[in-house]
Order: structure tokens, then C-alpha cells, then sequence
């Protein structure tokens, strides 16, 4: 019976990931370093290459390849053994094709590149920075990493599981304008009291230009976080009370062409 069991879970991991044709029993078409690279693009950050405006802070690609380690064998009795001892294992891909707005081979491309990262079925802060770290050897992004991570952990469990990391994903790629725009403001709402302060939102610009490093160009000026705060809040905070609220926050972005611009990048990421 037990190994049975085994059995069993391990076929559903292998049908949620798409490792393991049931017909053929072997993988299918694709390779595993390819869809690897697909699924590395989409964390939602700041580029590094230029100086960030108030649209670029919202959402841009990353687009530098980290350290990729080695991807597990759905046939290695070794990969085989790991994958029977996840601590969490995914919910059926019927139900999070339910929730989400993403296609059964879609959420079985995200899943294997999240198992991959994450052998384990969860992420924690401390990984999931180390995770992100990769993508900005130049910088310290551990903090733009905490803000990012907080936004993916809804329940405030202190970790992220594949529901949650495709929950976001799934806002941020398939969800609407408004959807995004929220998603966004829950980002920089740090202490989600449901407005954004001054000291908030340079907390945020501040990790943002560590994360983007020193040697960039043009360089960056000691005081550019804090200029960059008082042209968001210029533009956002319409009664200038000080704070930016949801209503504020979206009217002001759906006014802008340029944020309008940059919530459609990710339209066709995957």
C-alpha cells in the first residue's frame, strides 16, 4: 500500500509538470532547458539598464540569465525518491486552471520551473531572495525581494507555494488593467493599511536602486530615490494629503500613457 501511494503522488506530479506522457511514458517534445528560460523572465522588477520613471517602477521583465541548477529527472530513481518527499504538493491542475487564467500546458511549463527552484513544493523568504539574487549579480535586491515576496505570500504564512507564486502570475499576465494596478498598489502598500506614504514608497525606490547597483549608466545620484518619490506623489497624490490611495493611485495610472504602456508588457510573456 505504501508504495503504492508513492506511486501515486508521484503520477501526479508528473501530470501536473508535464514531465511524464502517460501514453508513451516518456517526456514530451520540449526541452527542460528551454522552458527553463521561459519561466526565468517572469518575475516582475525593474530593469537595470536605465534610470527607473514611475511607469517602469510598476512592471518591466527581467531579462539577465542567472546560475541554473541542475533540473530534475522525472525518470532518476534519485529525482524519483525527491520528488515522493516534497513537503507540498500543488492542487490538480483543473482547480488551478479554475483560479488562474493560465491553460493546462501553461501551468505545467510554470510548474516545472518552479519545481526546479523549489524541489521542495514551497519557497521561503530567505530562498526566495536568494532565488531573485540571481538575476542581479551587480546589485543587492534582497529587499526589493522581501517587498516582492510579501505581495506573493497573500495568507502571510511566511511562504510561497506554487498556488500562490501562479496566483500572482496570473494577476500580473492575464489579469486585467485594474486587476494589475492593484496587484501593483498591494506591492507598495507595505504595511497594507490601504494607502501609500512617502516612507513607503522611498523604502521601495531605495531597493529598487540597490538592486539596480552602482555601476550603471548614467550613474545614479545619492539623491535620485527621493526625487523620484516626489514625482510619484506629485503626480498621484491628487489631494495632496500626503498619502496615495487605491482610487488615486489607479485613476492617476490609467491617465498616464506611459504606465498604460508598460502594463501591457507582459501581455504575451508566456
Amino acid at each position: 500500500m505504501r508504495g503504492q501511494g508513492r506511486k501515486e503522488s508521484l503520477s501526479d506530479s508528473r501530470d501536473l509538470d508535464g514531465s511524464y506522457d502517460q501514453l508513451t511514458g516518456h517526456p514530451p517534445g520540449p526541452t527542460k532547458k528551454a522552458l527553463k528560460q521561459r519561466f526565468l523572465k517572469l518575475l516582475p522588477c525593474c530593469g537595470p539598464q536605465a534610470l527607473p520613471s514611475v511607469s517602469e517602477t510598476l512592471a518591466a521583465p527581467a531579462s539577465l540569465r542567472p546560475h541554473r541548477p541542475r533540473p530534475l529527472d522525472p525518470d532518476s530513481v534519485e529525482d524519483e525518491f525527491e520528488l515522493s518527499t516534497v513537503c507540498h504538493r500543488p492542487e490538480g491542475l483543473e482547480q488551478l486552471q479554475e483560479q488562474t487564467k493560465f491553460t493546462r500546458k501553461e501551468l505545467q511549463v510554470l510548474y516545472r520551473g518552479f519545481k526546479n527552484e523549489c524541489p521542495s513544493g514551497i519557497v521561503n523568504e530567505e530562498n526566495f531572495k536568494q532565488i531573485y539574487s540571481q538575476f542581479f549579480p551587480q546589485g543587492d535586491s534582497s529587499t526589493y525581494a522581501t517587498f516582492l515576496f510579501n505581495a506573493f505570500d497573500t495568507n502571510h504564512d511566511g511562504s510561497v507555494s506554487f498556488e500562490d507564486f501562479v496566483a500572482g502570475l496570473s494577476v500580473i499576465l492575464r489579469g486585467t488593467i485594474d486587476d494589475r494596478l492593484n496587484w501593483a498598489f498591494n506591492l507598495y502598500d507595505l504595511n497594507k493599511d490601504g494607502c501609500i506614504t512617502k516612507e513607503e514608497m522611498l523604502d521601495i525606490m531605495k531597493s529598487i536602486y540597490d538592486m539596480m547597483g552602482k555601476y550603471t549608466y548614467p550613474a545614479l545620484r545619492e539623491e535620485a530615490p527621493r526625487e523620484h518619490v516626489e514625482s510619484f506623489f506629485q503626480k498621484m497624490d491628487r489631494n495632496k494629503d500626503g498619502v496615495v490611495t487605491i482610487e488615486e493611485f489607479i485613476e492617476s495610472c490609467q491617465k498616464d500613457e506611459n504606465i498604460m504602456r508598460s502594463m501591457k508588457l507582459f501581455d504575451n510573456v508566456i
